[in-house]
């Protein structure tokens, strides 16, 4: 295939065709559509996890987690934090720049605050209940480039919400990192269109890469029976 996508929609797509190929080797003919669901992190997996939803004929939803930045390099990753205050950290990191656990603790509180701003935002509600116990949830994003908040989402899913199945499903990823073996260790399967040894961020493989606007998410949200705010 082509190294780059048109745009989300075309990736989204593409993963849509391989997820259909795999439930069908994967799941017998009577399992409901029901019991599975697509969580896509906004803003950008949004347009993807509408596509493959849509695709699948499944319900949607999002997942939002959030990256804790270095103290004096915001764009560093050194962890991830999830709606409940939960969070990974990135020890190698954190140890090589000497990072404080007071700096993290301020972080995961100011993160946490916003999480739950944006899922009243885009969801109108921040519960997720019993909603995600014993289905099989495919998780979507645009692509992974050092995999901090993916990771989190896929630690939480797995240990706070009883998925049955955790599928991973992104356009691409970096080959040379250790994020895809992590992702392999906790989720049952993970789907990666591209993995090139080349990679410096996602939106080099994307021929149109737009920044998704709340606007957006929150229309495809509603199509799916949230009432954004």
């Amino acid at each position: 295939m082509t190294t780059k996508f048109h745009d989300r929609k075309e990736a989204g797509l593409f993963l849509a065709d391989k997820l259909k190929l795999y439930i069908k080797s994967a799941f017998s003919a009577e399992v409901k559509k029901e019991s599975f669901i697509v969580m896509a992190i906004p803003r950008g997996g949004v347009i993807l996890g509408d596509i493959v939803a849509s695709e699948l004929n499944v319900e949607l939803d999002i997942i939002i987690c959030k990256k804790i930045g270095a103290e004096n390099n915001p764009e560093l990753a050194i962890g991830a934090v999830m709606a409940d205050g939960s969070y990974i950290i990135n020890e190698d990191i954190v140890n090589r720049i000497n990072t404080s656990f007071g700096y993290i603790s301020k972080q995961v509180e100011l993160q946490k605050n916003e999480i739950e701003r944006r899922l009243m935002e885009f969801r109108g509600n921040k519960e997720y209940h019993n909603k995600l116990k014993d289905r099989t949830i495919i998780l979507i994003d645009d692509g992974i480039a050092t995999g901090a908040t993916i990771l989190a989402a896929v630690k939480w899913l797995k240990e706070k919400h009883f998925s049955k199945k955790l599928i991973v499903a992104v356009p691409v990823a970096p080959l040379e990192s250790s994020i895809l073996d992590k992702l392999n260790r906790i989720a049952d399967k993970v789907i990666v269109i591209f993995s090139p040894y080349d990679f410096a961020a996602v939106g080099q493989f994307y021929e149109h890469f737009d920044q998704v606007s709340d606007k957006e998410v929150k229309k495809i949200m509603n199509k799916y029976g949230f009432n954004t705010m």
